[in-house]
């Protein structure tokens, strides 16, 4: 069995702008490493043991790791397949910029948001054809995956057999938890910002300074 912590990235000064990131390697913002440290803290206070920890290369979710890593004194290994969706042209754009832009585009995601591809770039289904073979590669064990929010979608799609497009409807904030049981198909928990909560203030802060 493989028990699969996923962790999106923390909080990026794309994603409070609202501009499509795909493979733009972008830093965390102030907020996001703050983030970062919270969910570091969280997994080393669960008195779970990890057998792994894996990351996206991009360094959003290398800088989201690194904490991690060292909190649970673990060596975490980069690998692209679980990189974001890569969004072609759209990378950089805000969402209404995309819209003036792109119609065509706009019109065939509302029709098909799994098939239909960024412009000169991936859809859904390409992204899920290389996150389910970084599935099938991983190990048995506990491992956590540091990640994106569009590797999530498509795993907790291909993991609980999910139809149509209700894997739109998860929100996967920035520095979540997503637990899922592969190949059972079972979800422990989806998109779980406990941590970053005011009811969480009982975390140090310290090491964010550091």
């Amino acid at each position: 069995m493989k028990e699969l912590w996923f962790i999106r990235h923390g909080e990026t000064p794309w994603n409070t702008e609202g501009r499509f990131q795909g493979h733009h390697d972008v830093n965390l913002s102030p907020e996001g490493l703050h983030q970062a440290y919270r969910v570091a803290e969280r997994l080393a206070a669960s008195g779970n043991f990890f057998d792994g920890l894996y990351s996206s290369d991009l360094q959003r979710a290398a800088l989201t790791a690194k904490p991690i890593a060292e909190a649970l004194e673990l060596q975490p290994v980069y690998d692209p397949r679980i990189r974001e969706i890569y969004a072609g042209k759209l990378q950089g754009l805000l969402q209404q910029e995309i819209e003036a832009q792109f119609p065509e585009f706009q019109a065939a995601i509302k029709a098909d948001p799994w098939h239909t591809r960024r412009p000169d770039g991936e859809s859904m289904a390409d992204l899920s054809r290389r996150v389910q073979a970084f599935l099938d590669d991983l190990p048995e064990g506990r491992m956590i995956i540091v990640t994106h929010g569009g590797v999530i979608r498509a795993a907790l799609k291909l993991i609980l057999g999910l139809n149509d497009s209700v894997w739109r409807r998860f929100r996967i904030g920035n520095a979540s938890i997503t637990r899922l049981l592969y190949p059972e198909g079972v979800a422990l928990s989806v998109g779980d910002v406990g941590h970053l909560e005011a009811w969480a203030d009982w975390l140090s802060d310290e090491v964010t300074m550091a």
